[in-house]
């Protein structure tokens, strides 16, 4: 399997290489060359498979430079019970008639972030081993990510990590996670600005092919193609969980829909890729909260850039983007793999108008991906949170609150409904608080971690200067 830029370099490229590269050379992100088809005999034999299992059955299909019992290893030692507490590593749990939670958020950090992470760390370490190379990882969180990465990243050989973050947009148990840890190896810089910002700076650094090659910086964030990947996983994993009694029973595969928060746009990218390899997916339900670009794009096809002053601070705050850099891939395939045209339209058209307009016959392809939208606001997410908890006596957290109550609006009837809780509710106590008059449990060993000592440098809004702070302490 080779790989190419979503903005017309046809450079063909192994795995390997592109996991360490993160931008292609002319800013565009890499895509695979063509999905593998999955039949249905197929889907029926990694039925019985563990999670680990899964995971290197869908790997293998996309990575051929690695040597499999190679893979196999760092696969088994990424996806275990000791880290995600459950053998099923994302298990389902049954909400309402029709609507199910699928658990992606047992890791380390709390969050869904932790099933890609865990994977790229052990990855990142195999590969620079076997070059005796060094990578620095520059990333941008608006919550999750920092913390997942660093956490997979802590301690790991020839790997140091450079994450941005918004300051002061974070809740206070995120920025606990991220600015607490005291490896040598990750620093964290706190950008006096919004997630769009430090997102901004790291794709100008990458845009540096001379700076990045002199100081080997890597990527973290969705924009890594090898986090896409481990992503669809948790698909799979989630449709066997729900079809399990149809499949027992005899009956044909059917169909399941998943409702994903969307921020980035990297989690819910994952699942258009899944359903082009071929598993039955009904529709991807994508919901954001009040800052809206994506649920704007799928009702209208315009795809409008907010600024800093309309990007809104919300309780669901890892959603809080307004420039979602990994939807550059969906749209490449939407238009048919056209390089130039997405090239045009993500590098030009955004930068001097701020967004973009499919035309109608690239508009028309839409609905044959299976994306509808919707939009939550904090009162949705307080009465989604309330009224789960009294209902059900299930907690959940904002995001995943988002994505259930757009979820609700997009129900048919014979169509189970998967919604991705995308974290914990103790990453978000004050809104828990808020919501239902209580304190959300924490996980053993998490209590007072907001009182633990912190290692973070406040930064401008500057390329320059994250720049130099990167050559001063790589």
């Amino acid at each position: 399997m080779k790989y190419v830029s979503t903005r017309g370099d046809r450079t063909e490229r192994g795995f390997s290489e592109i996991l360490l590269e993160g931008l292609a050379p002319d800013g565009g992100l890499y895509m695979p060359v063509s999905y593998p088809k999955v039949d249905t005999a197929t889907l029926e034999r990694w039925r019985s498979l563990s999670y680990a299992g899964l995971a290197f059955e869908i790997l293998s299909l996309y990575i051929d430079d690695i040597p499999p019992a190679d893979l196999r290893r760092l696969v088994d030692q990424a996806y275990t019970e000791a880290v995600f507490g459950t053998p099923e590593i994302v298990p389902i749990r049954p909400l309402e008639p029709g609507v199910w939670i699928e658990a992606l958020s047992n890791g380390p950090t709390l969050a869904f972030k932790d099933l890609a992470m865990q994977l790229l760390g052990a990855l990142f370490e195999y590969e620079l081993g076997r070059r005796g190379q060094t990578l620095n990882i520059l990333g941008a969180t608006s919550g999750d990510t920092g913390s997942a990465a660093e956490y997979a990243m802590r301690g790991k050989r020839g790997v140091n990590v450079f994450m941005l973050s918004p300051q002061g947009r974070m809740s206070p148990f995120q920025q606990a996670q991220m600015y607490s840890l005291p490896d040598a190896n990750i620093h964290n810089l706190a950008v006096e600005g919004v997630f769009d910002d430090c997102q901004d700076i790291v794709k100008a650094v990458s845009a540096d092919l001379e700076f990045k090659r002199r100081w080997r910086i890597g990527t973290v964030n969705s924009i890594n193609w090898a986090r896409l990947l481990a992503q669809v996983v948790y698909y799979y994993a989630g449709w066997f969980q729900v079809t399990a009694a149809a499949a027992r029973r005899g009956e044909p595969l059917p169909r399941v829909s998943f409702a994903v928060p969307a921020g980035n746009c990297g989690n819910i990218c994952a699942g258009p890729v899944a359903r082009m390899m071929g598993l039955p997916i009904e529709q991807l339900v994508l919901a954001t909260n009040e800052n809206d670009v994506l649920d704007e794009f799928f009702r209208t096809g315009t795809y409008r850039v907010r600024g800093r002053a309309e990007t809104h601070e919300t309780s669901s705050p890892s959603m809080d983007i307004s420039k979602a850099s990994n939807f550059e891939r969906f749209v490449f395939d939407l238009l048919g793999r056209d390089g130039a045209r997405t090239g045009e339209l993500f590098g030009p058209a955004l930068v001097r108008d701020g967004g973009f307009t499919l035309r109608p016959d690239e508009k028309a392809r839409l609905p044959a991906y299976g994306f509808v939208s919707g939009r939550s606001t904090h009162a949705d997410r307080l009465a989604t949170i309330r009224d789960t908890w009294q209902r059900f006596g299930s907690m959940i957290d904002t995001h995943t609150a988002d994505g259930l109550k757009v979820a609700r609006e997009h129900l048919r009837p014979g169509v189970p409904m998967l919604v991705l809780e995308t974290a914990l509710p103790a990453k978000f106590a004050s809104t828990i608080v808020e919501a239902l008059g209580r304190e959300p449990v924490r996980p053993p060993g998490l209590e007072g971690i907001e009182s633990l000592p912190r290692r973070c440098t406040v930064v401008p809004v500057d390329v320059e200067r994250v720049k130099r702070y990167i050559e001063t302490h790589a």
